[in-house]
């Protein structure tokens, strides 16, 4: 007798069988560990004491005094947080500032020159995180090529101190991440109708108010992208904070090594683990909703 033929539903779930279990054993499942981890006491040299707490998520935001046990709010902790948070969002700013016009130019060129520009916003992907990271420290440290050329400008006469601070970790992630945002722009741009350019200059309206009220309501999507491609690993930066801040601008990727590193608090780590993530997502949410918007008030 003839084996009665298999549904598509059940064939679909045989083939993507294999997928699957590599999403929930090599995502899901570090993640899970994380979770657990974040509800354990830390071991006395490392590692986890498998006894359930929550003491990691209260260090998270407070500390007690070691003498008497008063509970302060751990300012260490959140200035951490807020430093991540303000550089990440200057950070996309910053790219969004310089990678417009950089994505408009490219936009506007003829269409056989446009693969060329494209491809040279791409090189820097090519190169190594760590040796980019390196590059801009020789632009920016004191006898780097920025302070050389503006000493024998005349412009100043002592070196501007420059690497090492929140400045410094602001232009190597600018620098770093920027193609992650004149890319989205590229694509919103390039779909652009600039008849209605023409339209709005003969009803007799601005270039800022042109800009305000028909460029950027119609790219929006792609600014919506490169910021949320920007500010997700700026956030988690852990390489440029270390070398171009120089331990003394600490980021929350930076926070995080050192709990899982030196600190051997392995419960707070995994517990600053995921609120990083919960940062992530909530972002992430954000996008899907201005998306989902969009794609419904145009069609």
């Amino acid at each position: 007798m003839a084996a009665p033929p298999r549904s598509p539903a059940r064939t679909s779930w045989l083939l993507s069988t294999p997928a699957l279990l590599l999403l929930i054993f090599g995502a899901a499942g570090p993640l899970l560990i994380v979770l657990v981890y974040a509800f354990l006491e830390p071991g006395e040299y490392s590692g986890v004491v498998w006894q359930f707490t929550t003491e990691a998520w209260f260090r998270v935001f407070f500390e007690r005094d070691i003498f008497d046990g008063t509970v302060s709010p751990a300012d260490a902790h959140l200035t951490i947080f807020w430093r991540s948070l303000e550089l990440s969002v200057l950070t996309t700013l910053t790219t969004f500032v310089i990678g417009l016009p950089m994505a408009w130019f490219i936009a506007t060129r003829p269409a056989n020159q446009r693969a060329i520009w494209l491809f040279l916003i791409t090189i820097p992907f090519w190169t190594n995180l760590l040796i980019r990271t390196f590059a801009i420290m020789e632009v920016i440290r004191n006898q780097g090529i920025l302070n050389s050329l503006l000493i024998r400008l005349g412009v100043i006469s002592d070196p501007i101190q420059i690497l090492y601070t929140e400045t410094a970790v602001l232009i190597g992630m600018a620098y770093v991440y920027l193609p992650l945002m004149v890319l989205p722009l590229f694509a919103a741009i390039d779909r652009f109708d600039f008849r209605l350019l023409e339209a709005g200059y003969d009803l007799y309206a601005s270039r800022w108010q042109v800009l305000r009220r028909i460029v950027l309501p119609i790219v929006r999507p792609g600014i919506v992208a490169g910021s949320i491609l920007v500010f997700v690993p700026s956030l988690g930066a852990y390489v440029t904070p270390r070398i171009l801040g120089g331990g003394k601008n600490m980021m929350i990727g930076n926070f995080i090594e050192l709990q899982f590193g030196q600190g051997r608090n392995w419960p707070l780590g995994a517990a600053l683990s995921l609120i990083l993530l919960a940062i992530v997502l909530i972002a992430l949410l954000i996008y899907v909703r201005v998306t989902t918007r969009e794609d419904s008030r145009h069609g």
